[in-house]
């Protein structure tokens, strides 16, 4: 699967923990993230990652544009509700774009962690569902 990952600022080390403590399920899978966010992951766990810009510049843009093109089956995106966001517009499009796509997303750590185990459990395979052999 093509995995998306994006943090906001204060929520950065957040995934870098939680890629540590994820990282043999995620190593099976292709990841893409936000330039800070991917660089920090990166450095931190050894994991491949295609870096887009970073948020500010138009990283998220870019994951976008993937999720419309159905180039990215999940998006983990940890948000920090408690500061107000400069990206809120384009986390909230990201959310939208998941929605019309039929994109598993986590937006906090609780539900990343069940989109993970679902993941390694092969649960989440749900073209199978929608294109049954």
């Amino acid at each position: 699967m093509n995995i998306g990952l994006i943090a906001n600022d204060g929520k950065k080390e957040l995934m870098v923990q939680f890629c540590i403590a994820y990282c043999g399920i995620l190593s099976r899978h292709n990841l893409f993230a936000t330039g800070t966010t991917g660089k920090m992951v990166a450095e931190a766990t050894g994991l491949e990652i295609a870096k887009f810009l970073s948020g500010p510049q138009g990283g998220g843009e870019q994951i976008a544009s993937r999720i419309a093109c159905n180039e990215i089956d999940l998006l983990l995106i940890f948000r920090d509700s408690m500061t107000d966001s400069e990206t809120q517009e384009n986390e909230d499009n990201l959310l939208r774009l998941c929605d019309v796509h039929n994109i598993p997303v986590a937006t906090n750590i609780a539900t990343a962690e069940a989109l993970i185990h679902s993941l390694a459990r092969g649960d989440l395979d749900w073209r199978d569902i929608v294109n049954p052999k």
